[in-house]
């Protein structure tokens, strides 16, 4: 084994499909969610998530990871490398199957399981200047804008605080461009997602287990040979993003160029101008100046 592989360590999303899914390996997991959520998370078992229908694009493109936890809450962890651009809708439909998935027929209302919604996304979502951002459900009067509060019995028997509390809560990690010098636990963990490092200084939890456990070294020949491609294939599918977006705005570009032409061409026609001098003027032909 290669004596430079000692000190690094494997990316979250190769982990998330091989090496956390080990009971012995929850603790990094633990770590990220405890740091996320601002509370003592403690994950009790995995259960059966989508990701485990990988095809050949799935497999590099994204992965997920259902978690149920010591309070019966569910939280769903997902990855997701390239650009979706209904990515929020699809944050909503997890949820929601989630919600359905997980109550029996006939039972009351009260069994409905908090859902908590993971997303570490290494594209651009939506329009926004922060890296981390959490959504969640509130009712507001429209006339006072009071917060709907729960009565002491509903608080009592759910054992919450708020309304939102009942309701499914969202997290979006947006890591990709994250490489600032970290301050707080949560952007130390902010960076080991963007650059698969941790930093000597790092504290934040389960950070500590990541760089015992997750180390590049630790893998075989095979495993080390899988993981390298994984990362070339994230290296195409990137440089596929690009060049997507760099082709879309060239055609874009073509497209706004000729319809320039055709703008002008209509100004200089609504004018009286020659369609000889129109054309001379714009580039375009006589039957093209005379179909506008």
């Amino acid at each position: 084994m290669n004596s430079n592989n000692k000190n690094q360590i494997i990316r979250f999303d190769w982990a998330m499909k091989r090496l956390l899914r080990n009971k012995a390996n929850f603790s990094v997991l633990e770590g990220l969610l405890t740091t996320l959520l601002g509370e003592k998370i403690i994950i009790q078992r995995l259960l059966e998530s989508e990701s485990n229908q990988e095809n050949e694009y799935d497999k590099y493109n994204r992965v997920d990871m259902l978690a149920e936890d010591s309070k019966g809450e569910l939280i769903l962890i997902e990855v997701q490398n390239n650009s979706e651009y209904a990515y929020f809708q699809r944050m909503l439909f997890g949820t929601s199957k989630l919600v359905t998935e997980y109550i029996n027929r006939g039972e009351s209302y009260d069994k409905v399981r908090k859902v908590y919604s993971v997303n570490i996304v290494y594209f651009s979502l939506g329009h926004g200047r922060d890296f981390v951002y959490h959504g969640k459900t509130e009712f507001r009067g429209i006339h006072t804008n009071d917060l709907l509060e729960l009565s002491p019995f509903q608080k009592q028997t759910f054992k919450v605080d708020v309304v939102s509390q009942l309701y499914p809560e969202y997290y979006i990690l947006k890591v990709n461009g994250f490489n600032q010098v970290a301050k707080s636990p949560l952007e130390e963990w902010i960076y080991y997602l963007n650059t698969g490092e941790i930093p000597s200084t790092a504290t934040a939890p389960g950070l500590e287990e990541a760089r015992e456990k997750l180390k590049l070294d630790s893998m075989t020949k095979d495993e080390l040979a899988a993981y390298y491609s994984h990362l070339d294939n994230l290296i195409i599918l990137r440089d596929n993003i690009h060049t997507e977006r760099e082709e879309g705005r060239e055609e874009g570009l073509v497209k706004g160029r000729e319809e320039e032409k055709r703008e002008n061409a209509r100004n200089l026609k609504r004018l009286g101008v020659l369609s000889d001098i129109i054309s001379q003027a714009t580039g375009l032909s006589k039957n093209e100046i005379e179909e506008l």
